[in-house]
């Protein structure tokens, strides 16, 4: 569905991205010693966390948690678990605000890439995507926009604090240094 539905203007938040976000939740799991029945319920959380972007941009977690509750229960999902992956779903959502183990886990997996090295890459096609979509008033806009997003942002899990942490801090001091000059 994301492969097929996703809008080409989405140059972020696309089927890599949420690929991506798989892999690395998956690793921050198996490090914090998740049980197999959170794992699944994880896995299905970063596999919908950005569906609604299928069918609207702004609010797309909320879209998102509909369509888990018209999926899943053909997947034999209960109302319990469906209400804990909408939950992590929601975590992601900016300001991100995690509430639990498996919210944390999925909130850092999402923004892994601020903490890594291909971060100017990545960066690069969410800013496209920002603009493709009007949520930039200019180029101008861009740098500051991050600047004040890595001010606020905050890692949640022990993996992604000492492994990502000290990236992200360059990279915002790099950043910083642009829009110094």
């Amino acid at each position: 569905m994301l492969e097929e539905k996703l809008s080409p203007s989405l140059k972020y938040h696309n089927k890599d991205h949420t690929l991506d976000v798989l892999q690395v939740a998956m690793k921050i799991a198996e490090i914090e010693n998740i049980s197999a029945d959170e794992i699944k319920l994880l896995r299905m959380a970063v596999l919908f966390h950005d569906a609604g972007f299928i069918y609207v941009y702004r609010m797309h977690e909320e879209k998102s948690c509909d369509m888990v509750r018209e999926f899943l229960p053909g997947f034999h999902f209960s109302g319990e678990q469906i209400g804990v992956i909408c939950e992590m779903i929601m975590a992601t959502k900016v300001p991100q605000t995690p509430m639990t183990k498996l919210d944390q886990i999925i909130a850092d997996a999402d923004l892994d890439y601020l903490g890594r090295e291909d971060v100017f890459t990545t960066a690069q096609k969410l800013y496209e995507e920002m603009k493709l979509h009007d949520l930039l008033p200019d180029d101008r806009a861009w740098i500051p926009f991050q600047v004040k997003f890595l001010i606020k942002h905050n890692y949640f899990t022990e993996y992604s604090i000492e492994r990502r942490g000290p990236n992200k801090e360059l990279y915002l001091k790099k950043i910083m240094e642009k829009l110094n000059h």
